[in-house]
C-alpha cells in the first residue's frame, strides 16, 4: 500500500483544496477582541478566518503586520458590508448568490474539517504507516562514487591511477567532470535512478570493486561501489506529514464520493472528459526517501 494520493477526480481535488484549512480549523477557546465598528466586535477568531480564507493571497509579512494587515481588510469589509446594506444591495440577486455560495463553502469547510479531525487519529497514521512498510518490496540500493570525464583514454587514464592505488576520491576530486558529486560520491540510489548503461555496470560489482571505463551519454565513466544493501522504509517521522495528508485526504474524499452516490445530480450538459494525466515519476508515491538518498547529479540520472 504506497503512501500516495487517490486517483485524480473531482472529490479528491475538492479535498486536497480543503486540506491545509481544514487540518488548521480550531479556534481559540475565548475570542479576544481586537477592534469594534460603530460598537461591533473583530476578534482574533475573525481574523483568523480570513487569514485561512485569504491563504496565498496574503502579503509577505512578520506575523504581527499580516494580523494588523488582516484586521484593517475586516474593517474595510464591514465597513462596506454596512454600507451596501444602506444602498439595499444585500436583497439583489447578485448579493443573494454570492451569500449563499460563501455559505455553501463555510459549512463545506466546518464539515471537511471535522471529518480530518476524525480522522487523524494516532492509531490511523500508524496503521497506514506500517500497511505501506509491509507492502514494500525488497529492493537493492548500492552506494558508489564516480569520476566522470569526457573521452575513454581520460577515463583508462583516472582508472590506471586508482588501480595503481590512488585514493579513488582524491582522483574524482582532481578530474570528475560532475561538479555536484564530492569525491564522486553519488550517495544511496537504486538502479532506475541512473541510465541503463551505468546501472547494469554499477549493479555488477562488490563493495571495493571498480569497474571499466563506462560510457553513458553523458561521458565516460569510472564507478567504485562502497556497499550494498536493501532499501530501508523511511522511518516514521521522516515521513508522518505525508501520512497524515493522505489519511485526511482519504477520509475527506470517500465522504464527498459517498454523497456524490447518494445524490441526484442533473447536468445540462456531459461532463467534460478529463486531460490524460502526465506520468509521474517512479517514485514520486512512495514516502521521502531517507536523508541519505542519493543527491541529484548531472553524471548518470535518467533524463
Amino acid at each position: 500500500m504506497p503512501l500516495s494520493f487517490l486517483p485524480a477526480s473531482r472529490a479528491l481535488a475538492l479535498a486536497a483544496g480543503l486540506l491545509t484549512l481544514s487540518l488548521g480549523f480550531a479556534l481559540p477557546a475565548a475570542a479576544k477582541v481586537l477592534a469594534t465598528v460603530d460598537g461591533t466586535e473583530i476578534t482574533d477568531d475573525d481574523v483568523a478566518i480570513a487569514v485561512q480564507d485569504l491563504g496565498p493571497g496574503l502579503p509577505q509579512m512578520q506575523p504581527a503586520e499580516r494580523q494588523a494587515y488582516v484586521l484593517n481588510y475586516l474593517i474595510d469589509t464591514k465597513l462596506a458590508a454596512r454600507e451596501a446594506e444602506k444602498q439595499k444591495l444585500a436583497d439583489g440577486a447578485d448579493a443573494l448568490r454570492r451569500m449563499a455560495y460563501y455559505k455553501d463553502k463555510a459549512l463545506m469547510e466546518v464539515l471537511l474539517g471535522g471529518v480530518a479531525k476524525d480522522a487523524a487519529t494516532d492509531e490511523a497514521l500508524k496503521k497506514t504507516y506500517d500497511d505501506a512498510a509491509k507492502a514494500q518490496k525488497p529492493e537493492e540500493e548500492i552506494h558508489a562514487r564516480h569520476i566522470l570525464v569526457p573521452t575513454e583514454d581520460e577515463a583508462k587514464a583516472a582508472l590506471k591511477r586508482v588501480q595503481a592505488g590512488e585514493d579513488f576520491a582524491k582522483v574524482a576530486n582532481e578530474l570528475s567532470k560532475d561538479p555536484g558529486a564530492e569525491g564522486g560520491d553519488l550517495g544511496w540510489f537504486t538502479r532506475e535512478r541512473m541510465v541503463p548503461e551505468f546501472a547494469d555496470a554499477a549493479f555488477k560489482l562488490q563493495p571495493g570493486q571498480v569497474s571499466q571505463p563506462v560510457k553513458t551519454q553523458f561521458g565516460w565513466h569510472i564507478i567504485k561501489v562502497e556497499e550494498r544493501r536493501t532499501k530501508p522504509f523511511p522511518a516514521f517521522d521522516q515521513v508522518k506529514d505525508q501520512v497524515l495528508r493522505y489519511v485526511v485526504q482519504k477520509a475527506q474524499t470517500e465522504l464527498i464520493t459517498k454523497l456524490r452516490g447518494e445524490a441526484k445530480i442533473v447536468r445540462a450538459e456531459p461532463e467534460p472528459a478529463p486531460a490524460p494525466a502526465t506520468p509521474a515519476p517512479a517514485d514520486a508515491a512512495k514516502p521521502a526517501a531517507p536523508a541519505d538518498a542519493p543527491k541529484p547529479d548531472a553524471a548518470a540520472p535518467k533524463p
